[in-house]
């Protein structure tokens, strides 16, 4: 059981699976940078995590609820909980987790770890067990259901082990450039991958050369 203290956000698993180099740059050393597509993908969750309840006779919409799991030390709000509820007790049968993403469907794990982090939590508040959850993505206008399966749980709960070691040793790893990820970076600037495998002498003489261009240009 984790305390307060020890808690991962879900939202970190999801800049850790995207790249470690990321993750401590934002939690550990607290940068952070916008672009387009960060912009645009706060902008959509202020929208969904502005907290309403909606609700008929056996069916409830929770929207931005918080929720945490002390057994694998996990905490963040939910986009949409969709909750269905007993005719004779009233209380929750089933629950449904719904993230809501800006782009499309993703060929990789990463949101469905957010997604499964998510269940985690939400099977400890509700004493339920949840094999499934949904995704809306804003660019297909649809919801895609995804599984919780073993394998997709057993993933989750190796990236939380991953970050608590990154948290550990509390040391930001080496940059490793691929033109596709870093590119759509926000923080390529301040992580400077391409330089990663250049000797620091190389790149302030590279740097120097390019300022004394410059200022020559400009007489």
């Amino acid at each position: 059981m984790f305390d307060d203290d020890d808690m991962i956000m879900i939202s970190a698993l999801q800049h850790a699976m995207f790249c470690e180099r990321q993750y401590a740059l934002i939690h550990l050393e607290q940068i952070w940078a916008e672009n387009r597509f960060t912009a645009e993908g706060e902008a959509l969750h202020e929208r969904v995590h502005r907290e309403r309840h909606e609700s008929r006779r056996l069916f409830r919409e929770e929207y931005g609820m918080s929720a945490r799991s002390l057994k694998f030390g996990l905490t963040g709000k939910c986009d949409l909980v969709e909750i269905w509820l007993d005719p004779n007790t009233k209380k929750p049968i089933r629950v449904n987790p719904v993230e809501f993403k800006r782009g499309r469907k993703k060929a990789n794990d990463v949101d469905r770890v957010q997604l499964c982090a998510q269940a985690l939590c939400l099977e400890e508040t509700f004493s339920l067990p949840i094999e499934k959850g949904e995704f809306y993505y804003l660019q297909e206008r649809r919801r895609v259901s995804a599984d919780i399966d073993d394998d997709l749980r057993a993933k989750t709960v190796a990236i939380t082990a991953q970050i608590r070691a990154i948290n550990a040793c509390e040391k930001t790893p080496i940059a490793s450039y691929d033109k596709k990820r870093c590119d759509a970076c926000s923080l390529i600037d301040y992580c400077m991958p391409k330089y990663a495998t250049k000797s620091v002498r190389r790149y302030m003489q590279n740097q120097i050369k390019a300022g004394l261009t410059s200022l020559c240009e400009s007489c």
